[in-house]
């Protein structure tokens, strides 16, 4: 198993990107050292990136994981392990979120229940659990990979 800041970095990539393909490891490099004010002015290279996500590198300096987190939008502590358990858990839930947020469908359900009162938002919950078992799915769904159905 690699480390937890590889695990967190490859978590990272497959979910936090835009529809369609994962970012590769050369276009966040590139990105995060094309913006030197927007990143500090951290060079950042493919290879250095790709010896942190497999576990090769496990000590980056604050400046390159800052960078890091600025580019996935994210805390800065969830790639230091600074953050608790439970508090790098709501980061994963918080991208969980947003990859499914790419989704039309999902964002379309969820933006029409806006100001509906909390009863019939907590009957449309029902629904949905009840076609979710009907169709054999788990009650929730599993961490979405980022692919986008319109």
């Amino acid at each position: 198993m690699g480390s937890p800041l590889a695990e967190r970095l490859n978590y990272l990539f497959a979910n936090m990107h835009p529809p369609g393909a994962p970012y590769t490891n050369g276009h966040v490099a590139e990105e995060i050292s094309c913006g030197t004010e927007e990143y500090g002015g951290v060079r950042l290279t493919e290879q250095y990136l790709s010896m942190l996500r497999n576990g090769r590198r496990a000590n980056p300096s604050p400046d390159v994981l800052r960078a890091l987190a600025k580019f996935f939008a994210v805390p800065v502590g969830y790639l230091m392990g600074d953050l608790s358990a439970s508090q790098a858990e709501r980061v994963e839930e918080e991208v969980r979120f947003l990859v499914a947020m790419r989704d039309q469908r999902v964002r379309a359900i969820a933006l029409r229940s806006v100001g509906l009162p909390p009863e019939v938002q907590d009957s449309l919950n029902t629904i949905i659990a009840q076609f979710r078992q009907q169709m054999n799915l788990p009650a929730d769904p599993p961490d979405a990979g980022g692919e986008e159905r319109s």
